[in-house]
């Protein structure tokens, strides 16, 4: 139990900086850390990504908090377009995770790997939206909300890798679209933390400690590194290459994808 929470508490901590640095979330990390982390505690396989994504989400709610805290001292977030886009947000997070907790680990990883390979392609190309247009109106805010919180719901993410560059389209400048999605990622984590605890309450065999589809021993190591490491990333995408960094980190996410894929064929294959 030590190394697993020693392993909760080093994920967390890399969690923290990626949110901070990268405006992307550290969900990316999260998600595949406790389906390997869950898969050796030989939680049944029918709940692993469940747990996975719906522990990330919980996370994220305190990660969010201090990421955006630390943005929003240096007046890198637009509160304006947090309050049009929540609604959104909210409603399309928690269908999300409801869709999600209906469908079997098996066909979550394929919607997973898939997505970690866009990001990794899109991290490492750094392929920016070139600013065209302003931010949309009302109906387009809720919409574009939707979007956002069911494919973060799906993912287990904040909501950055979407919501930067739809800022940075709508002519944000890119520190004030990371910080603003840092505070975005707020409400996306708690509609989905809601939407995964409602339909996990009634599952069968979830492992001790658990609050629906979110694991209470992970969710506390992770938190309690996060949120201190959190204002750190923040503080390094001010001083570093984030470019150079970004690409870096497309390597690793290809090589965790290309390990969750090899693990799903092992299983169809057996």
């Amino acid at each position: 139990m030590m190394e697993l929470i020693l392993l909760y508490v080093a994920v967390g901590a890399v969690a923290g900086i990626l949110a901070g640095l990268l405006g992307i979330g550290g969900g990316l990390v999260i998600v595949p850390m406790l389906v390997f982390t869950l898969t050796w505690q030989a939680v049944p396989r029918e709940h692993l990504m469940h747990l996975a994504l719906g522990t990330s989400m919980a996370s994220i709610i305190f990660t969010s908090v201090s990421s955006f805290m630390a943005h929003h001292r240096r007046g890198a977030v637009q509160w304006e377009v947090v309050r049009r886009i929540a609604l959104g947000i909210l409603l399309g997070t928690f269908l999300g995770a409801t869709l999600a907790s209906r469908l079997s680990t098996n066909v979550l990883k394929v919607i997973f790997v898939i997505f970690l390979y866009y990001m990794a392609g899109q991290l490492f190309t750094d392929r920016k939206p070139k600013a065209g247009r302003t931010l949309p109106g009302p109906w387009g805010m809720f919409g574009v909300g939707n979007v956002i919180g069911v494919v973060s719901a799906f993912v287990g993410i904040g909501g950055g890798t979407l919501s930067v560059p739809f800022m940075i389209y709508c002519n944000l400048p890119v520190h004030t679209a990371i910080g603003t999605s840092a505070a975005i990622g707020f409400p996306i984590a708690m509609a989905g933390t809601l939407g995964y605890i409602v339909n996990g309450l009634g599952a069968a065999d979830l492992p001790p400690f658990s609050l629906g589809y979110i694991y209470l021993p992970a969710l506390l190591g992770i938190v309690g590194c996060s949120m201190l490491t959190a204002p750190l990333g923040v503080r390094l995408a001010h001083s570093l290459p984030v470019d150079r960094l970004k690409r870096v980190f497309a390597l690793l996410l290809f090589v965790v994808g290309t390990k969750m894929l090899w693990d799903l064929m092992q299983y169809w294959r057996g």
